[in-house]
């Protein structure tokens, strides 16, 4: 599922899983600290409840009795309510805030004033709209949409008098909100880890990418130069490796190459001896089966140097147009007229060392001329390859063969005539040229009888 809902780069990755971890931090803060929140605002708001009514407890103490009445009235209003009465309204055993009942004692300047206090919750028991004053129906009509959270402070403070000034206070307090200043921070913080993602992923990806690229190419056997030792430690030990690897492997096949050349040399020498020898013998029986034996071991060191080196060690690498270099192999044959090419061919652009290439799938099509009388050419895209198939008409190859074909100097007949039968090289050639450009070739019996070859390339 992770990876269905993860996005394939690693960039993508990495910001992905760094937002996550910066939302359920953000979270877990909010819950930690909205219990503070609250005790703050809860704080302020009956800080300011309790200088309201230390002010009027005040002004009550010091009027007439004539004038309680109007006092208690003009300080109440509909979300808060005064009134005098012989009892208090807060009950003796309820728990008082030593803050709150602080300030009232400031304010009223008395630190042995009697005071009760205690809060409910009193989201069910709002007066309606339309009881509100107007300057007040708009943070009323927040209450009724349940938008905050309802708060009833009760308090009781004994008078001068002996009497106890109740009073019911309704205030609101934010509840469970994102307020914009956490609306901001968690913006500010999402931005700025997405710019480190992105700058760790490119500092990440770029050379992990071009190491992708590089090792791809020399898989197709071209000659890259060595990739620049950046970004973190651990990628640059990779490349470093890689660096080294390809040196090593261009130092071994250099060393092979030039040990081969002076083999081919030293061989050239005793055979045209050998060949200018036999010229000065008479002509016989013997004089002719020795020749025979010179030319076909000349052709054997010759198609063994060729097998071993390639002949593409200096060849560049272009990209080219497959369809046209098929085209190009049908007609340019001396059997053009035995060859079969497909009329629909697609259009496939491959990155190849061209007259390697001509000379692998020219072996192909040999093979099938030589023992299946045509041949039949078709290319077709899979999957981001370039499939070549070549096919005969001919006895086909027994199962365990089908391998065994493409080892050097395996022969498909018994006789030892490269009029019959080659050299046992073609197969082999054409293998080791697709498996230098990342590729290979497959052997596979026709259903009704026939071979088919299947060249694969990287496209």
């Amino acid at each position: 599922m992770m990876r269905h809902i993860l996005p394939r780069s690693m960039g993508g990755q990495l910001l992905v899983m760094l937002l996550v971890a910066l939302a359920i931090s953000q979270g877990l803060s909010l819950f930690v600290f909205s219990d503070e929140r609250d005790r703050a605002v809860r704080a302020a708001l009956g800080y300011e409840a309790a200088g309201r009514a230390a002010n009027v407890a005040r002004l009550l103490d010091e009027a007439p009795a004539t004038l309680r009445p109007n006092i208690v009235e003009a300080a109440s209003s509909p979300l808060v309510r005064f009134w005098v009465d012989a009892v208090p309204e807060v009950d003796h055993a309820s728990h008082s805030d030593p803050a709150v009942t602080g300030r009232l004692r400031d304010v009223l300047g008395d630190p042995d004033r009697e005071i009760l206090l205690e809060v409910h919750d009193r989201s069910s028991d709002l007066p309606g709209v339309d009881e509100v004053p107007p300057g007040m129906r708009r943070m009323h009509a927040a209450m009724l949409a349940e938008r905050t959270g309802p708060l009833e402070l009760a308090m009781s403070i004994r008078l001068t008098s002996g009497e106890w000034l109740n009073v019911r206070s309704m205030f609101h307090r934010p509840v469970g909100q994102w307020l914009p200043a956490d609306i901001a921070a968690l913006a500010i913080a999402a931005i700025l880890v997405s710019l480190v993602a992105a700058l760790t992923a490119v500092r990440v990806v770029r050379p992990m990418r071009a190491l992708a690229v590089a090792a791809e190419r020399a898989g197709r056997g071209e000659d890259q130069p060595q990739l620049p030792e950046s970004g973190p430690s651990e990628v640059q030990e990779t490349i470093r490796a890689f660096n080294l690897m390809q040196a090593r492997l261009r130092r071994f096949v250099g060393d092979r190459t030039r040990m081969l050349a002076a083999l081919g040399h030293d061989l050239r020498s005793p055979l045209t001896a050998m060949r200018l020898r036999l010229e000065l013998i008479d002509e016989g029986e013997d004089r002719d089966r020795l020749m025979a034996m010179v030319d076909e071991m000349q052709m054997m060191a010759e198609a063994t140097l060729a097998f071993a080196r390639g002949d593409a060690e200096s060849e560049a690498t272009v990209e080219v147009d497959l369809p046209k270099m098929l085209r190009d192999l049908a007609t340019s044959s001396d059997h053009a007229s035995l060859i079969e090419l497909d009329e629909t061919l697609p259009s496939v652009v491959v990155r190849v060392r061209p007259v390697a290439l001509r000379r692998a799938l020219r072996n192909l099509i040999d093979n099938a001329l030589r023992y299946g009388g045509r041949a039949e050419v078709s290319l077709e895209r899979h999957e981001g390859d370039a499939i070549v198939a070549i096919s005969d008409r001919g006895p086909g190859l027994p199962q365990d063969r089908l391998e065994a074909v493409f080892e050097p100097f395996h022969r498909l007949e018994a006789s030892r005539s490269r009029e019959t039968g080659g050299s046992g090289l073609g197969l082999s050639i054409a293998r080791t040229i697709l498996r230098a450009h990342g590729g290979d070739v497959t052997l596979e019996n026709r259903d009704g009888g026939g071979l088919t070859a299947t060249a694969r390339l990287p496209a």
